[in-house]
């Protein structure tokens, strides 16, 4: 087990979760969130400020929605970069754009701060099992030191390589994890309007050619009712999507097969889905669709 002190910054859906874990595997925890109430609440010792629990562990991990709230934690007036000493190291668990996290991989590397871009997957239920997917960027050394932390909360580690490979990895399995999510939503508001039945639908798509993690994961609990709440969010999933289109700008890659859930997950902000989880996207094509929904709940 690591004897590193932990803080994390940002204690919302998932990073509440991960935070548990950490504390329930008997580490040192200190938390900090923009809500005040979310620490006491979830029974950690909370931070002040940013600075104080800066200054007072050896590991930062993050858990925030984008790279502008990660650009302002780290650059910001009482930030990271303000209050860091050599030696830390920072950890961000969050989907980011790969060119910021190198941008500012450099620049805590002059403080003498390693920072390694781990992307996580799974979903709120593997975070609250501990079984949760992380994609790592950075390098060697400070992932050894901080795997004990990491294996709280995480089944499966994977070293992708030099800072910004774990947030580029998390951005191509997210852009699947969209494709995948909206196609499936799709067909099943088309097989209710064919009037077939949803679970025998499920159990042939998850036979056959079109099996998906939507279809063998999602789909068997949405249509029961239970849209699986507590996950990434409509609103999250088209941030995703728009940060893989970004990318791949930057890569000069073809990206063909964007238009699908970039107008899915688009549409589901516009209806007003945007904070709910991601799969209330079978919700909004059902709502274009004539109010139809594939939930027996």
């Amino acid at each position: 087990m690591s004897d590193l002190a932990v803080g994390i910054v940002g204690l919302g859906n998932m990073g509440g979760r991960i935070a548990t874990r950490i504390q329930a595997g008997g580490l040192s925890l200190l938390g900090y969130d923009s809500d005040p109430e979310r620490a006491p609440a979830l029974g950690i010792a909370a931070a002040a400020t940013l600075g104080e629990l800066v200054a007072a562990v050896d590991l930062v991990a993050l858990s925030l929605p984008d790279s502008s709230v990660v650009e302002a934690v780290v650059r910001g007036d009482g930030g990271i970069l303000a209050a860091a000493r050599a030696g830390q190291i920072v950890v961000d668990l969050g989907t980011s754009s790969p060119s910021s996290t190198r941008e500012l991989a450099a620049e805590l590397a002059q403080r003498g701060v390693a920072m390694l871009d781990a992307g996580i997957s799974g979903g709120a239920a593997a975070a609250e099992k501990g079984t949760l997917t992380i994609m790592v960027g950075g390098e060697a050394e400070p992932l050894e030191a901080v795997r004990g932390v990491l294996a709280t909360f995480s089944q499966k580690v994977f070293h992708m390589g030099a800072v910004g490979s774990g947030h580029a990895t998390k951005l191509l399995n997210n852009f699947l994890n969209a494709v995948t999510l909206a196609a499936t939503a799709e067909v099943m508001v088309a097989a209710r309007m064919a009037e077939l039945d949803l679970a025998q639908v499920l159990e042939v798509i998850n036979a056959s050619s079109g099996v998906s993690f939507a279809s063998l994961n999602r789909f068997p609990s949405i249509i029961e009712g239970d849209y699986l709440e507590g996950g990434l969010t409509n609103r999250l999933m088209l941030k995703d999507v728009t940060l893989y289109v970004d990318m791949l700008r930057e890569l000069g890659a073809p990206s063909l097969n964007v238009a699908g859930p970039l107008a899915s997950f688009g549409l589901a902000l516009g209806l007003g889905y945007g904070d709910l989880i991601s799969n209330r996207v079978v919700d909004a094509i059902g709502d274009v669709a004539g109010g139809v929904r594939v939930s027996a709940g």
